[in-house]
């Protein structure tokens, strides 16, 4: 045994054991190479499955006032199971502008959706738009989608947008009860009925059957949801269930709640004062009402959860939670609303989880509405369109693995630390090309009356020649502007002429039809006086009466009342059976009480039967008059009341308004009256001569219509039809005794019967003035480890920067202590991203290694802090007065 021989190993197999050795060592390092890659490629190439993606989206949700307190199972779920971004924003705090960013990836200004108007689902969106969202590129891929909710405000349901297997879509604006839905091209109605209506659970049950319906025939397909809720937008009915919950809700109770007045801000928040205590009182509810819908989405983001870990879906889903901008409650004195540029506006709550997402982590990078489209395309592994504003955020939700010796020198990730905030139309451009201010009213009255009694030539009391205008201070310490020619002497001359005129000679003489030479007297035919009968009777008819303009305007002088009638000039009024006014004023139809234009004084009859006494005062309204002397006077409740004096004043701004627009009408009414002139009656004029001048007229007019050419005439139409539109709008407030408004600005009025759930509404009516429709601005937000500033510049030249750092509620415009250079570059800067187009040019990336802590952040071009003034009393001016940015 001791002398026995090994057998020798053949040659051969000694090779093929060392080649093995070498493919195995070869074999792990690839093994190696392959665990340094992202799990989800590891399971795509494992599994050959793409990951389902759902995303949850909700309507006005605010994250500065503490909605999202009320969800407690969607924090569970999203915040510990997933990452929350703490610096999501919306680039538009509108509706329809910022869905239709989540869309398409695009900034407003590249998609044109400009207010929930203005494009808003139109022609122009559907051709030009809608067939490039991201819903048709995933299509295009495989992806089975399906869209469940509010899809955009102006969506009336007539079409299945492109891209989309599935349609269940809200028609028009948000509602829970008494909608409208279309389904798959078929509309259908819902009514009131909370198990079968309620649009938050349908939303659910609708989008949970489709995923397990889609996983049971198509199980190797993904899956994209988008879920989109009405909740906590209007009118804020909650189910039956949770109508009682948040007795004492006060969240949205923050430093800038009721914060007014704002003389440093721009116009809006300078013309709006604080809150009244019924406004406080409807803030306290409206909270409380929006906290309650949230608790059926938060039931719903349970149920979606627990369906994708029944069907074992959960680890191969990015679900997705956000909202498409933010609400403001009571925040420096407006009621409700969003589209401001502030942080309650534009920030979003937004979480994320999926494969490869950390678990409990708070990501600060700025992610933006215009992200979510490109980052569900690479998260389906689809290529990202050039022309997307946007910008993949998957890669900030890897989460890094630690580096070896090797690799310390490797060069970090960038991102954005800037971004654009957007709301208006762009102004217009006139003939010279330079830009126009859209709005006309971007001050409040008082404002531009101060800046105009700065002139010289208004602050001498009528002394120069020519002089039409005087500024004088009123006792309450404003600058008021008056006319150098008093009231009562502008209607002297007219009421001498007609205490002068003779009842003849102030008669209506009657106008035929016909041309008859033989009766050229004054008396009125039987028949005449039956049809002016005839349409006194009309006239009190309400459908007769909002579909014509009114033909006299009047007012009253000392007890009586005169009409300034649009073709005879100054006459007095009685009442409906007077015979002093059937023998004066024959031929003239009575004009009824119900017709008489608001404000101008009130019906009374003369006080002597043959004679026009001369008024001892002009009663303007029905509180003030003016005084021969030129004085006015008013009732005293005015000087002691400040609500009544700004009641007053608000009626008479809608008197003034009225006035104008009918003076602007009655001159078209006299240039279209200069065109249509009919001939006078020639007796003894040749018939041959008429018709040659009949012919004449008519190629008159020929070449009048063929001077505008159709490019100008459509512009003209189209303006024609808004402003005929907005007087439409105007008559029918003042109809229906409207006085909800003020001049610019977007009002709301709230009674006891606008909420049809509870709790209920039981402290009366009340008007708000919260917003404007043309209030555009573009803002410049920028964080990072060194600023984290808001500057913003409206369409108005106005200009606002806010120090978050310091004033993180916004409280304080602090503009005034920048130096020019610092201006400068923020509007360069802010200019750039007004015009950018694709996510090279909209996403400047300004910063080193991606970190999972602000403080780590590294900008690579770190910018200079701008140089601080100490603040002075002058602080609030606008020192950048002559500045050229």
């Amino acid at each position: 045994m001791a002398g026995r021989r090994h057998p020798a190993i053949p040659p051969l197999l000694l090779l093929l054991v060392l080649v093995g050795i070498i493919f195995e060592a070869q074999g792990s390092g690839y093994l190696s190479g392959f665990r340094l890659r992202s799990r989800l490629q590891r399971d795509r190439q494992m599994r050959n499955v793409r990951p389902n993606i759902i995303l949850i989206l909700t309507d006005d949700q605010d994250i500065e006032l503490g909605s999202m307190q009320s969800m407690n199972k969607t924090r569970h779920i999203m915040e510990k199971g997933g990452t929350h971004f703490s610096n999501a924003f919306s680039t538009t705090p509108m509706c329809c502008p910022s869905r239709s960013s989540i869309l398409t990836g695009k900034y407003v200004h590249n998609h044109h959706t400009y207010t929930n108007n203005e494009n808003c689902s139109s022609p122009s969106w559907q051709a030009h738009h809608e067939p490039h969202t991201f819903a048709v590129h995933l299509n295009n891929s495989g992806y089975r989608t399906a869209f469940f909710g509010k899809y955009l405000n102006e969506y009336n349901g007539s079409y299945v947008p492109p891209g989309w297997k599935e349609w269940v879509a809200l028609v028009k604006n948000s509602r829970f009860y008494n909608y409208t839905l279309c389904r798959n091209g078929v509309r259908e109605k819902h009514s009131s009925d909370y198990p079968k209506d309620y649009l938050t659970d349908i939303i659910t049950n609708n989008s949970i059957s489709y995923f397990r319906m889609s996983k049971r025939i198509y199980p190797h397909r993904p899956v994209l949801m988008v879920l989109s809720h009405v909740a906590p937008h209007g009118p804020e009915d909650s189910a039956p269930q949770y109508s009682t919950a948040f007795p004492n809700a006060s969240q949205h109770i923050t430093p800038s709640y009721n914060y007014a007045p704002n003389p440093d801000k721009h116009w809006i928040l300078r013309y709006t004062g604080p809150m009244k205590p019924v406004h406080m009182q409807f803030t306290n509810m409206l909270q409380r009402r929006r906290m309650q819908t949230l608790l059926s989405v938060d039931d719903s983001v349970q149920k979606v959860y627990n369906m994708l870990v029944e069907t074992g879906e959960l680890d191969n889903t990015y679900l997705i939670y956000t909202s498409d901008h933010g609400y403001h409650i009571g925040q420096f004195g407006l009621v409700k609303g969003k589209s401001m540029p502030y942080e309650f506006d534009i920030r979003v709550p937004f979480y994320i989880r999926g494969p490869n997402v950390e678990q409990g982590a708070t990501n600060p990078h700025i992610v933006l509405n215009i992200d979510l489209a490109p980052t569900m395309l690479e998260m389906a592994g689809v290529d990202i369109p050039a022309e997307m504003d946007g910008k993949s955020f998957l890669k900030l939700l890897a989460t890094d693995r630690p580096m070896n010796r090797f690799q310390l020198n490797r060069k970090g990730k960038t991102w954005r630390d800037s971004f654009l905030v957007e709301r208006g139309k762009p102004p217009h451009k006139r003939a010279d090309g330079k830009e126009m201010a859209q709005e006309e009213n971007f001050l409040p009255k008082y404002q531009r009356v101060k800046d105009v009694c700065q002139k010289a030539e208004y602050q001498t009391s009528c002394q120069q020649p020519g002089q039409k205008w005087q500024c004088v201070e009123d006792p309450t310490g404003k600058l008021r502007l008056y006319k150098c020619k008093g009231m009562a002497g502008l209607f002297a001359p007219r009421m001498q002429a007609l205490m002068a005129s003779s009842p003849s000679t102030m008669s209506v003489s009657s106008n035929f039809d016909d041309c008859n030479c033989g009766d050229a007297g004054f008396k009125t035919s039987v028949l005449k006086k039956k049809r002016l009968l005839n349409k006194k009777k009309i006239k009190s008819s309400k459908a007769v009466t909002r579909k014509r303009w009114a033909r006299s305007v009047s007012f009253e002088l000392d007890g009586d009342l005169y009409a300034v009638d649009l073709e005879e000039g100054y006459r007095p009024l009685g009442s409906g059976n007077s015979n002093w006014t059937r023998d004066r004023w024959r031929g003239v139809g009575i004009v009824d009480d119900s017709e008489e234009f608001s404000g101008m004084g009130v019906v009374a009859k003369p006080t002597t039967r043959d004679k026009l006494t001369p008024p001892a005062a002009l009663k303007v309204t029905y509180r003030c008059s003016i005084l021969m002397n030129d004085t006015v006077k008013c009732d005293g409740g005015l000087y002691k009341s400040l609500q009544a004096w700004k009641d007053h004043k608000l009626h008479i701004e809608h008197e003034i308004e009225t006035l104008q627009t009918k003076i602007k009408n009655l001159r078209e009414v006299k240039g279209h009256l200069k065109k249509v002139r009919p001939e006078e009656c020639q007796c003894n004029t040749p018939s041959y001569l008429l018709k040659n001048k009949e012919a004449y007229l008519l190629d008159v007019e020929q070449m009048h219509s063929l001077r505008m050419p159709s490019k100008q005439k459509t512009q003209w139409l189209q303006k024609e039809q808004k402003r005929r539109k907005k007087l439409r709008k105007f008559l029918k407030r003042l109809q229906n005794n409207d006085t909800c408004s003020m001049p610019g600005l977007t009002c709301f009025t709230h009674d006891n019967h606008h909420w049809q759930t509870a709790p209920f509404w039981t402290m009366g009516p009340f008007c708000a003035c919260t917003s404007a429709n043309n209030n555009t601005y573009w803002c410049l937000r920028t964080i990072n480890d060194t600023h984290n500033f808001l500057f913003c510049e409206f369409a108005t030249g106005f200009m606002e920067y806010f120090d978050l750092s310091t004033d993180p509620y916004q409280l304080i415009n602090a503009v005034s202590t920048l130096d020019r250079n610092a201006l400068n570059s923020m509007h360069q800067q802010l200019m750039g991203l007004r015009s950018c187009k694709g996510h090279k040019q909209c996403n400047p990336e300004k910063g080193g290694k991606e970190r999972s802590h602000l403080s780590e952040y590294r900008p690579v071009h770190r910018r200079k802090r701008p140089k601080m003034k100490k603040p002075s009393s002058k602080s609030l001016g606008q020192i950048w007065e002559g500045w050229v940015g």
